[in-house]
């Protein structure tokens, strides 16, 4: 399956939410920065151990109120003071990026076994 073809995918994909709309965004972005034809969570996290990895060391958003601009919604962002303030107890906004990340490959990967197995179904 082509980029171009998940792309049309995920942009037709009904978003409800601001957290949908953000992950969509990065799986856009991920399949942009994909230096390989072929379509593999290593290849999506493009040279990374890890999303955290990937999130951390700036492969993706690297200032709190660009990432929580992009997942929070208007007034989740006025309440976090547009990224100022932490997104919860437990973790920083890197790591709200990064479960974003994580969801965001997870979409694409979806995305590719429904059209193999879609492509099988018809070749039988």
């Amino acid at each position: 399956m082509l980029k171009n073809e998940i792309m049309s995918v995920l942009k037709s994909n009904k978003t409800c939410s601001a957290w949908d709309r953000g992950v969509n965004e990065y799986a856009m972005e991920l399949l942009n920065e994909l230096k390989s034809e072929e379509i593999t969570k290593e290849n999506l996290l493009n040279g990374a151990d890890s999303w955290e990895q990937y999130s951390y060391v700036g492969c993706s958003l690297i200032y709190d109120y660009e990432i929580a601009e992009r997942l929070c919604t208007p007034s989740m962002l006025k309440k976090k003071k547009g990224g100022d303030l932490s997104p919860n107890n437990n973790e920083e906004w890197l790591d709200v990026q990064t479960r974003a990340l994580f969801q965001a490959c997870n979409r694409v990967l979806k995305i590719v076994r429904r059209n193999i197995e879609s492509n099988r179904r018809t070749t039988l």
